[in-house]
Formats: C-alpha cells, sequence, structure tokens
C-alpha cells in the first residue's frame, strides 16, 4: 500500500520505520519541501520517497504528524480528502512547555477531524514515545498494544492491518468521540504503553 506521512519528526519517522517493517510504500513530507529530506529517505532504504505535502496527501493512508498546533497550517489549502484515510497520531500538547491544548470539552481527535473534510479520520500511535514506536513490537513477552479508534469501521480496519503486520498487537476502543477520549493524551484511561503475551 502507498501510505503517506505529513510530518518528519520524531513520530513522523517512526511512522514510516513500522510501516517499510510491514512492506509498503512511504511517501514523506514536510514544510520544508522534498530536498530536505532526502538524507532522511535515504536512511530509512527502500520504499521510502520524499514528496510535497500535496503529494504525501494524495495516497491511500494519510498520516498527519505534526505538533498540535501546527496541523491546520500543514493541511492548508489541500482538497477535499474525498473519503481517503486520514490518522491521527497526535496529542493535544502545546510547545514549549507541552502543556494540553485547551479542546472546550471535545476529544481531540473530533477537533483533528474538523481540519479534514471528507477525510476517515482514524485515531492511533499516540500512546508511545517516538523511540519506542520505532522499535520491532515482537517483543519475549509478547507484542506493543495500540489502541485504535474511528467512525468508519472499514477505515480502521485498513489501519489495524497495517500495524499488524509490522507485529503490533491491535484493540479496536470505539468511535472517534468516545474511544479516542479513552487513549487521548492527557487524559484518556488507557494511554499507557502495553504489552499483550502472545
Amino acid at each position: 500500500m502507498n501510505i503517506g506521512i505529513i510530518g518528519a519528526g520524531n513520530i513522523g519517522q517512526a511512522i514510516a520505520t513500522q510501516m517499510l517493517r510491514g512492506g509498503h510504500t512511504v511517501h514523506l513530507a514536510n514544510s520544508k519541501g522534498p530536498e530536505s529530506l532526502r538524507e532522511l529517505t535515504d536512511a530509512l532504504g527502500l520504499g521510502a520517497d520524499a514528496v510535497t505535502v500535496e503529494k504525501a496527501a494524495e495516497q491511500e493512508v494519510v498520516f498527519v504528524a505534526v505538533p498540535w498546533e501546527s496541523i491546520a497550517d500543514a493541511v492548508e489549502g489541500l482538497p477535499d480528502w474525498d473519503g481517503r484515510i486520514v490518522v491521527d497520531p497526535n496529542n493535544a500538547m502545546l510547545r514549549p512547555d507541552f502543556r494540553p491544548a485547551d479542546l472546550g470539552g471535545r476529544a481531540s481527535s473530533v477537533v483533528f477531524a474538523s481540519l479534514f473534510k471528507g477525510a476517515k479520520v482514524v485515531k492511533t500511535a499516540n500512546i508511545l514515545t517516538a523511540a519506542i514506536l520505532a522499535e520491532d513490537p515482537v517483543l519475549p513477552e509478547g507484542r506493543r498494544v495500540l489502541f485504535i479508534s474511528g467512525d468508519d469501521a472499514e477505515a480502521k480496519e485498513t489501519v489495524s492491518g497495517l500495524f499488524a503486520r509490522a507485529g503490533f498487537r491491535m484493540i479496536d476502543v470505539g468511535d472517534l468521540e468516545t474511544g479516542s477520549r479513552l487513549h487521548q493524551f492527557p487524559g484518556g484511561p488507557i494511554a499507557t504503553s502495553l504489552i499483550a503475551p502472545d
């Protein structure tokens, strides 16, 4: 599958690593343009490509992994998402002091989804640090767990399959409104690192 990743920071790189581990092609983009990513995509290896934000947004599944306060700017001016899957691996924390964003009582993924007209939004991959997310999820004691939420069952199944192929154990916790509250950070009662025995 062709995967777009908007955001080439630590989380974006960790997601790229796992998608490549699963045998997919990764189209990585940032605000500085493809040339700024050549060294990174060379390091990631076969299957990784540096592209424009517009090109990344055209892919079958698109991860948007940028600082919370920069999400709207990162996708400004992009066309309607036309039913494509957009994945939210973000936490609503503001730099530089990493204080919680004021969401007006809304779930962070509901706020995120409001920026992606026509997309099937799925939340996952937000509960692990970038370093742990990039590691092989298959451990002697079991598999690392990722929670997933969203309103479209087929979209969740697709995204679950991407991470399961890389070795993660996926647990569906419901729709975007109620499920994402369970694993959003801060405040989600299951926003924690778990390992599931095989």
